[in-house]
């Protein structure tokens, strides 16, 4: 005699696996999709309402809607929270708009006006996926009941031998894999990314045009959300009074050459408005020294760099952490990944060095850790200060 509950375990098993990896009908299927406004997000949510999904949209309200009103190309805030709820509306599914405003605050900006002043040059969007749309929304949609949860992100999530793998999106010029290298396995098993299969955006805007979505020419959000215009200065002088004090330019054995206007104006790698002319050869920010406000710069030479040292190193790849592994690392968003060794220096901690050097290697960007092979995400971490500067 078959017992009923070995009876339901086979149909499951004999059930095909739906386009999100679930083995029952797309209407069993519950997925929260993480919806800005924009025209990827708006895609993932009406894609997958059309294949018959149970769809609920959340939109973060992450900062000021006065200030977001007034600034175009912006993100989570405004006029955006109204187009996401227009896209619900019309494909129809439950839409809601979480305010995140403190934790986005506590989460992210914060980090930022600190980071600038200890002479980093922060990613903010990293920080925000890691620490409000992959923490605390991703545990929202557990609370709501979700089997996942899913983003309009430009990468991939493939089932691999050992685990769910991240990988660069198929559009490498749309991949967002370096800005998503601190997404733990944990997310990574409850995270779905409708578009990282896509070959381009005029794919994605095509798709939104056929489902009849107002967003489908809207243009792309630009810079960080919350910085009006890019002006990353005016922002932190006014999270952080007197931060734009002035002091020294100096060279490389401490001569001084000028005044600057706050250390926060400044940028490892920046050439151009320096004040300090008629000098030769051109000169480079090399190192910013906010305790004694010196600006220090240098020649291009001076700006390469081989090694590495990065911290709070998160771990995707199938090996373990330990030792020296080779991959490719990529230093700037804009770069491609380029060979590398891996040392592992201790818990969360490792050298990467690059076997040709890199200019403008800035503390506070992102090393991110691929395969040496294929388009695998290994992981990454944040670029610390190099001892001794």
């Amino acid at each position: 005699m078959t017992m009923p509950g070995t009876d339901l375990r086979k149909a499951a098993q004999d059930m095909p696996m739906n386009s999100l990896g679930f083995r029952k009908p797309p209407a069993q299927t519950r997925v929260v999709v993480a919806m800005s406004g924009g025209v990827d997000s708006s895609v993932v949510a009406a894609m997958l309402a059309s294949q018959g999904y149970d769809v609920i949209g959340v939109t973060l309200q992450l900062y000021d809607h006065g200030a977001a009103l007034a600034k175009k190309g912006a993100c989570c805030a405004g006029q955006d929270i109204h187009d996401a709820r227009r896209v619900a509306e019309r494909v129809g599914f439950p839409h809601y708009v979480l305010d995140y405003e403190n934790k986005f605050r506590e989460s992210v900006i914060e980090e930022f006006a600190d980071a600038y002043l200890a002479g980093a040059t922060p990613v903010p969007c990293i920080r925000c996926n890691e620490r409000v749309k992959f923490r605390d929304l991703l545990q929202t949609a557990r609370e709501l009941d979700a089997d996942c949860m899913a983003t309009g992100h430009y990468i991939r999530r493939l089932d691999g031998p050992e685990r769910a793998e991240l990988h660069m999106a198929a559009d490498v010029a749309r991949d967002q894999s370096y800005f998503l290298f601190s997404t733990t396995q944990e997310q990574l098993d409850f995270l779905r990314f409708p578009l990282g299969g896509l070959a381009s955006k005029a794919e994605t805007r095509a798709l939104a045009a056929q489902y009849g979505l107002a967003v489908a020419d809207k243009p792309d959000s630009q810079d960080i959300c919350f910085v009006p215009d890019g002006n990353y200065a005016s922002v932190i002088e006014k999270l952080r009074p007197g931060a734009a004090d002035p002091g020294e330019i100096v060279d490389m054995d401490g001569n001084v050459l000028g005044q600057h206007r706050g250390v926060i104006h400044y940028t490892i790698g920046q050439r151009r408005g320096l004040g300090i002319g008629g000098l030769g050869d051109p000169l480079y920010v090399v190192r910013l020294d906010p305790e004694t406000r010196r600006v220090i710069v240098g020649p291009k030479q001076a700006l390469a760099t081989k090694t590495v040292p990065v911290t709070e190193v998160n771990w995707l790849g199938d090996m373990p952490f330990s030792g020296e592994i080779a991959i490719q690392a990529r230093i700037r968003s804009t770069r491609p990944p380029r060979p590398a060794i891996l040392r592992v220096t201790g818990p969360g901690r490792a050298e990467v060095e690059l076997l040709a050097p890199e200019e403008g290697v800035s503390p506070g960007q992102a090393c991110v850790f691929y395969a040496t092979e294929g388009t695998r995400v290994l992981g990454g971490g944040w670029i610390a200060h190099r001892r001794g500067g």
